[in-house]
Formats: C-alpha cells, sequence, structure tokens
C-alpha cells in the first residue's frame, strides 16, 4: 500500500472552519467516486510542520492507494469530473504546498483515529532490517502504522510512525513528535 501525502496550508485571510469546510467537502466528493485502486483518505491538521519550515497550521492529506499504478487514476480523478470544482475551491484558499510518497512498512492503514505523528530518520550504519525488528514492538504496544518515504520523493525524515496514543521511542531513534487532529477520513465501513 502507497500513500501520496500532501500538505498545504491557507493563505493568511481565510478562517479556518471555511478552509476546513471545503477541504472535507473535497474528500468527501473524491471518496465517493473513487478512482481504480484507490482506498481511502485521511487529513492531519498540524500546528506545526518543522520539515517545511512552517511554523503555523498546516494540513496533511494522506491519499492511500492499492500501489503505484493507482496513481495516475488519483492524479486524474482529483482535478476532473465531480471533483473539479470541490478541488477548485480547496485551491483557491491553499497558499503553499508540498507532496511525498510513502509505503506501508506495517500496521492498520485503516486505524480509525490517529492522534500522534512520529518523524524520524534511519540512524547512520543501521540496516533496514535493524531498524524495523527495533519499531516491531510498537505493534504489541501502540495501534499505528510505520510509513517510509519512497524515492526520496518528499520533504522531512524518511520515516512516519501514525497512532491513535502517545508512545516513547527507544533513544537509538531521536523522533518528532507531532501532536494532530483528524479532521477527515472517508473510509467505508
Amino acid at each position: 500500500m502507497l500513500a501520496y501525502v500532501f500538505w498545504h496550508w491557507p493563505v493568511p485571510d481565510i478562517e479556518a472552519p471555511t478552509y476546513q469546510h471545503d477541504l472535507i467537502t473535497y474528500h468527501q466528493t473524491l471518496a465517493a467516486h473513487r478512482p481504480s485502486g484507490f482506498h481511502h483518505t485521511r487529513v492531519l491538521q498540524m500546528k506545526q510542520a518543522s520539515w517545511l519550515k512552517r511554523n503555523e497550521v498546516t494540513y496533511e492529506d494522506w491519499h492511500l492507494v492499492e500501489n503505484s499504478a493507482a496513481l495516475d487514476p488519483l492524479n486524474e480523478r482529483a482535478v476532473s469530473g465531480p471533483c473539479q470544482e470541490p478541488h477548485r475551491q480547496i485551491a483557491r484558499w491553499t497558499q503553499g504546498s508540498a507532496g511525498g510518497l510513502y509505503h506501508l512498512v506495517f500496521g492498520d492503514p485503516d486505524l480509525s483515529v490517529v492522534r500522534f505523528a512520529y518523524r524520524f530518520h534511519k540512524p547512520a550504519g543501521m540496516t533496514y532490517g535493524a531498524l524495523y525488528e527495533v519499531l516491531q514492538p510498537l505493534l504489541q504496544e501502540v495501534k499505528g502504522m510505520l510509513w517510509t518515504r519512497q524515492m526520496n520523493l518528499g520533504p522531512g525524515p524518511e520515516f512516519c510512525f501514525q497512532s491513535s496514543e502517545p508512545f516513547v521511542f527507544p533513544d537509538i531513534l531521536p523522533s518528532l513528535s507531532i501532536p494532530v487532529k483528524q479532521i477527515c477520513f472517508t473510509i467505508d465501513r
């Protein structure tokens, strides 16, 4: 499973409730007109995103797709047909943005609520196998999901662990802990 992650922030004079309303409308429309290979989206609000050099509110949209073949249909559907006008509306209010591509290493991508995001790098000299062994107990301790950036596409640390509960990372893995507010989750239950 892959996730196209889109960070964005509103123009200064738009109020948060208006921006969020239009953002939710867009994601609900996309979910109602799912392209091939598309699973769901999750929209998180953060008070800052240091990897983007932002200390202001930033939104992070996670678009979960089956594989890389699903990215082209998502890219096309996101801005056309029934999604065209909702996309245009939120784009009008967006001041800046960045994107990235992530792969699910382990965990439940259908986790109902995400409240915490931890971003970190693999320590120099550590293999990916050793890193995953250190992180595997996360599944027993905290419900969450571990994502790794793909092909170096996107800013910031290589890994993101998302969970509904706070977690203390092992000392060998310094991480940036980011409380998030989930404002939209379009999964069908």
